[in-house]
């Protein structure tokens, strides 16, 4: 598949996943946030099946890839989406999307890290001013006098759980199909997402029963394409541009998740979430290692090489 053509895949998911965070924030005014996780997620695991099997790559896997699968399922699906979900009834949909824009950031230095490959000074300082744009936008969304927003940590913790099921997955893929492990680990991790939500929100399942209309294509808009295709497409296109591109489109779901809010969610975007997004954005760049990337080319280019 041409270049261009890659891109506008990538661009279309981070537009659908910008509005798919507001979505979320959306539907829980109306349902217990474990309870709608669960279901989402479980509609989402059945979407991808029924696209594989179109496409006639369905198959059982062994023994040996469910342990992958398990524990990406209780990373990517259970802890992920429950810190998220429950972060999304007491933070802001703002708030959200520009935390969880430091993920391609965390995710290149976490794993040079455990690799033991340790990250550049350039990505350490991409670190630094990544958290800095975290920091202001917490404090421009909390108040001064009340500090961080507790939400907006569990928003950090879900992005740092999704962060570590990404390590899971790149190992898994050695063997398993990446998107055949996304229908498994969303199936699975939606069953014990509706454990939890017996044990936490009893009687949530109740709520769906009182929902205005516009909920449930809310509720299919998210579950089938915010989740399901939209995890599908990036597993494709992150095979095809690379890491280093594809954190740079990340910057495109902070963005989105901006104008989502400020659409869906009537919330306003004040001066110092600019400033936020505008540090996250340096920061992925540096942290991600597309900065010295980019640079190497670059010079490449030049040199002639």
């Amino acid at each position: 598949m041409k270049p261009w053509k890659i891109y506008l895949i990538l661009t279309g998911v981070m537009l659908i996943w910008g509005f798919n965070l507001a979505t979320v924030k959306y539907m829980i005014e109306f349902v217990e946030p474990v309870t709608l996780t669960a279901f989402r997620i479980l509609l989402a695991g059945v979407s991808v099946f029924i696209i594989l099997a179109f496409f006639r790559l369905l198959s059982w896997p062994s023994w040996f890839d469910w342990k992958f699968i398990l524990l990406g399922a209780l990373l990517n699906v259970v802890a992920h989406h429950y810190f998220l979900s429950n972060a999304l009834t007491m933070t802001t949909g703002t708030n959200a999307g520009l935390i969880l824009g430091t993920g391609p950031m965390l995710t290149a230095v976490l794993v040079s890290l455990i690799m033991r490959n340790y990250p550049s000074r350039l990505q350490w300082l991409g670190v630094v001013i990544g958290l800095a744009g975290v920091i202001i936008t917490v404090r421009v969304g909390s108040g001064p006098a009340n500090g961080m927003n507790f939400g907006d940590l569990l928003v950090f913790i879900s992005i740092l759980a999704q962060v570590f099921s990404y390590i899971v997955i790149a190992n898994a893929a050695k063997n398993l199909d990446p998107r055949l492990m996304t229908g498994y680990m969303f199936i699975t991790g939606s069953v014990v997402l509706f454990i939890i939500s017996l044990i936490q929100e009893p009687g949530g399942m109740a709520a769906f029963g009182d929902v205005p209309p516009i909920f449930w294509y809310a509720f299919v808009f998210s579950a089938v394409f915010g989740t399901s295709v939209g995890h599908m497409l990036y597993n494709y296109s992150i095979g095809q541009a690379g890491p280093t591109k594809a954190a740079i489109f990340m910057n495109l779901n902070t963005l989105f998740s901006l104008v989502a809010a400020s659409i869906i969610l009537n919330e306003t975007i004040l001066p110092g979430h600019l400033g936020g997004f505008v540090l996250i954005v340096i920061g992925v760049l540096f942290g991600s290692g597309a900065a010295e990337d980019l640079l190497a080319k670059r010079r490449k280019r030049f040199s002639g090489g």
